[in-house]
């Protein structure tokens, strides 16, 4: 039988419900309630921020679906570009071949991603990404001359992804009690969830330092020759959406420096806007070597996932005969990189919900690229428009610490890369605040 949603949400009908209560074993769900006669909500269209249930009844989605949505339901624009796209190419895997939108949006990940984070690995969503992050570092140093580093170290409360290696990194014991035994060598270490921590109560800057040291601590334990990565999001969301203490994610680079382990930002939910620039890892001012991302790439209107790696990363991979033995078949987009997520950055560094082309400027300003982060920021070296275009001089593939021609500086970038050594040129504009907290 097949009843369309617009039927049921006029008629109030069940048969909606009543099919997925036979069939559909929807996910994180105590199916139960529905098999003994429980009423399975059905939600048949969205608008923007809203969206409405086969009763008729109208819900604010502050969840944005699983924090996915960052562009609103019903953008028929999206739908259009996709459908046109299908018409040319349907699908084609990037498993030796390319095609243009995957082509075109890894090339716009690159000039948004910081510090040198310019190869993108396209994967079916967040968990993906994650996997592919543990395999790659894995990989990694066994072609480096350090096979023996193969170890994780994630934070418990966090949750990273369920697929097995995901799931090991994961830090939620009901949520991988009835898989174990899960992939080994994922050890975990306290959070900054801020009340774990009570003897720190009155100084975040010292709860900061004491997390970020269980870290080299777990290091030096398991031994700093078997440990490969650290996984952390920037925003903790687990347990409560927690920003990082100030200098926490600092320390944690200078650890993994310290020992050659690489430092993994798991930016699933909280890239592409969702804190306000693209990417958290700019807000915070620090680089990870590989960014793990999904969700709000595409805002929810298909599945994708990007593991974004540094140039240091891929260099063993550029020569020779070796691959990265790993790949899905839903592994990147099939449609203009324009309509899955927030445009260019604004003067203020804030990611832009627009879906305006990457060749326009907005409100006829100049503008220009800070040389070492690669944001978009208004120019200060003159006054006059550049009337509706922008730069597409691409900066250094790496961070440069030399004065810099576009003239950044610790005021006018959006993403301060000056705590990462650029200090050329002229302040001006609105100076990004040094809160920790995301605003």
């Amino acid at each position: 039988m097949t009843v369309s949603p617009q039927y049921v949400a006029e008629s109030g009908d069940d048969a909606l419900a009543d099919m997925a209560r036979e069939h559909l074993w929807m996910h994180f769900t105590r199916m139960s309630t529905y098999t003994q006669g429980g009423h399975v909500p059905v939600i048949t269209r969205g608008d923007g921020a809203y969206i409405w249930d086969d009763q008729g009844k109208k819900y604010l989605d502050g969840l944005a679906g699983l924090f996915v949505v960052q562009l609103g339901h019903g953008r028929s624009e999206l739908a259009e570009v996709m459908a046109k796209q299908a018409s040319e190419l349907a699908f084609f895997p990037i498993w030796s071949y390319a095609h243009p939108k995957a082509i075109e949006l890894a090339d716009r990940l690159a000039s948004l991603a910081p510090g040198d984070l310019n190869r993108v690995f396209f994967t079916s969503g967040g968990g993906e990404a994650v996997e592919s992050a543990w395999k790659l570092a894995k990989q990694f140093f066994k072609m480096t001359g350090s096979p023996m580093k193969h170890k994780v170290i994630s934070r418990s409360i966090a949750y990273h992804g369920t697929p097995q290696g995901a799931l090991s990194i994961t830090g939620i014991p009901d949520a991988k009690k009835y898989f174990e035994p899960l992939v080994p060598s994922a050890v975990k270490v306290p959070n900054t969830n801020f009340y774990r921590a009570p003897e720190h109560a009155d100084d975040v800057e010292a709860f900061g330092r004491w997390a970020a040291n269980r870290i080299e601590e777990a290091i030096l334990f398991e031994g700093p020759e078997t440990v490969a990565a650290v996984f952390l999001e920037p925003v903790q969301n687990s347990g409560g959406c927690f920003p990082p203490p100030p200098g926490y994610l600092e320390r944690v680079r200078e650890i993994c420096d310290q020992y050659d382990v690489l430092y993994v930002a798991d930016e699933t939910i909280c890239a592409y806007g969702r804190i306000g620039d693209y990417f958290a890892s700019s807000r915070y001012g620090v680089t990870p070597d590989i960014i793990t991302s999904a969700k709000g790439l595409t805002s929810g209107y298909a599945p994708l996932g990007a593991m974004i790696v540094s140039d240091r990363l891929f260099e063993p991979f550029a020569t020779g005969h070796s691959y990265f033995a790993h790949g899905y078949t839903w592994g990147g987009p099939r449609w203009p990189p324009r309509s899955r997520s927030p445009t260019w950055t604004s003067s203020s560094g804030r990611a832009s919900t627009s879906t305006s082309s990457r060749t326009r400027a907005p409100s006829g300003r100049p503008w220009r690229s800070c040389w070492t982060c690669r944001s978009w920021v208004m120019s200060a070296a003159t006054g006059t428009s550049t009337g509706s275009s922008w730069s597409r001089t691409r900066p250094p593939r790496r961070r440069s610490t030399t004065t810099s021609p576009s003239g950044c500086s610790a005021a006018s970038c959006p993403r301060r890369c000056s705590t990462r050594g650029c200090t050329a040129g002229p302040t001006t504009g609105a100076t990004r605040s040094s809160s920790w907290h995301p605003r």
